[in-house]
């Protein structure tokens, strides 16, 4: 009795240290197949004002010649911003899982006459860049959206030159006038340390935004 007694006292401190273990998924699962839904939300005029794309895009250097990967792309919100400053010697893999919006992601391409936009259908767990290529990968409001997080960011380090960087923009977790529940959010310390775990190093903090904080990782 006395054996049982240890055995389930074991059992519960596991399950007790098991649930104090941060969770490394997502913190929503949101379809993303109505295109025309998320252009209204992600390509809000309004959102010019506190995601700052043009600031964000010179505060990570990025110059021209470069390869950018914009990871979970979307609409495309970001894609004419890094085009420009990568310009025709330049590529910009517009990354996204959902069909609908990598179709989407080259239309929008053709139809804004950015040639150096590629669209890249990616898998939940692999963003199917090419390996050794990319200068930037640029993780803008989708890091919470990631399942499995420390083996994809980990994975993430085939497709980046000697000298590339992980930039992972996220919203601070605390109560403002934009963005997603509070349950949706990722501490910074949690991405840090995440992205530690995975074989990165800090190296940059740009303040650049009001409601998200900006994070530029490089390997170890």
């Amino acid at each position: 009795m006395r054996r049982i007694g240890i055995l389930i006292a074991l059992a519960l401190c596991a399950r007790v240290a098991a649930a104090d273990e941060p969770s490394h998924d997502a913190t929503s699962h949101h379809p993303f197949d109505d295109v025309e839904q998320w252009v209204k939300v992600f390509d809000d005029p309004a959102r010019d004002a506190w995601q700052k794309p043009r600031e964000l895009v010179a505060a990570l250097q990025i110059r021209p010649g470069m390869a950018v990967a914009d990871l979970g792309a979307g609409t495309g919100y970001f894609s004419r911003h890094l085009a420009r400053a990568v310009g025709p010697h330049g590529t910009v893999f517009a990354v996204d899982v959902e069909p609908n919006l990598v179709v989407h992601l080259r239309e929008r391409a053709e139809r804004e006459q950015t040639e150096n936009v590629v669209p890249v259908l990616a898998s939940a767990d692999d963003a199917r860049l090419p390996v050794g290529r990319v200068d930037l990968v640029l993780i803008v409001d989708t890091y919470h959206h990631i399942d499995d997080r420390l083996h994809y960011v980990a994975r993430l380090k085939r497709a980046l030159r000697s000298d590339g960087r992980v930039a992972i923009v996220e919203w601070q977790k605390r109560e403002l006038p934009v963005g997603p529940e509070m349950d949706h959010k990722i501490a910074r310390e949690l991405v840090v340390d995440e992205m530690t775990s995975s074989g990165y190093r800090l190296i940059e903090e740009p303040n650049v935004l009001p409601y998200q904080y900006v994070l530029v990782f490089a390997p170890k």
